[in-house]
């Protein structure tokens, strides 16, 4: 997966569809997530799609797997999960992912409908970092 400030900077050279088309890509890029880690206990609330957010520990980092049933969806997922993937535990669960996620302006680049979920994806990883941070 590539760093957010790789997507970044390739994003900002993109204008409207191309942006999309690059959202879709990074969906297309995330690790494959089995059908078995698709659970209510994984199912993000709130979104207009179904997106599924599954946490994986590697030593001291960890590792998400992501999935949505929709190409955009999977895309802001993939972005989100760019934010915090191979951090430690502790550390993502501090971290302000919303800032991060800041410079792509996602508020002004798509619709509120697709948009309206990207907390509670980022909730929902924060909450499985402290989790495992604190176990």
């Amino acid at each position: 997966m590539r760093t957010l400030d790789d997507i970044r900077e390739e994003y900002e050279f993109l204008g409207g569809d191309e942006r999309y088309r690059l959202l879709i890509e990074l969906g297309r890029d995330l690790d494959p997530m089995p059908d078995a880690l698709k659970t209510d206990a994984t199912l993000v609330r709130g979104c207009s799609a179904s997106v599924w957010v599954y946490p994986t520990e590697n030593g001291e980092q960890l590792h998400f797997l992501a999935d949505s049933n929709a190409a955009i969806t999977k895309g802001i997922v993939a972005l989100v999960i760019a934010a915090v993937q191979d951090q430690p535990a502790g550390a993502v669960a501090q971290m302000d992912v919303t800032a991060k996620l800041e410079p792509f302006d996602l508020g002004n680049q798509l619709s509120s409908n697709r948009t309206q979920g990207i907390p509670n994806m980022i909730a929902l990883v924060k909450e499985h970092a402290a989790r495992i941070a604190n176990s």
